[in-house]
């Protein structure tokens, strides 16, 4: 996985594990930039555990590189996403993908 950062956060709250995260997302398929997933739509942000294994690994691992406020883009291959198994018919078997993240708050 990697972390393009779009704007940074305030450079000193970094999520750490067990904390519960806010955050807002869109994912897109890496090889054709299709959308599959976006809180932003939905109009409420999501919430989760980070570093427990309830997310994606690229997840897991990636907000916690980010620091409170910031947006950024995860790019994240397909062993740190879905895999071989991919998604609910969204995301292909084997696919790379990419999450615009806005990491609103720690808690």
């Amino acid at each position: 996985w990697e972390v393009q950062t779009i704007t940074p956060g305030d450079g000193v709250t970094f999520p750490k594990k067990g904390q519960k995260l806010v955050i807002h997302y869109k994912g897109t398929l890496a090889f054709n930039n299709k959308k599959f997933d976006s809180s932003f739509e939905r109009g409420k942000p999501f919430e989760f555990v980070v570093g427990m294994g309830r997310v994606i690994r690229g997840w897991d691992e990636g907000v916690m590189k980010m620091s409170k406020g910031e947006k950024a883009i995860l790019k994240i291959s397909s062993d740190y996403a879905y895999g071989a198994s991919g998604a609910g018919g969204l995301v292909p078997p084997n696919s790379d993908l990419n999450f615009e993240v806005h990491l609103l708050e720690i808690k």
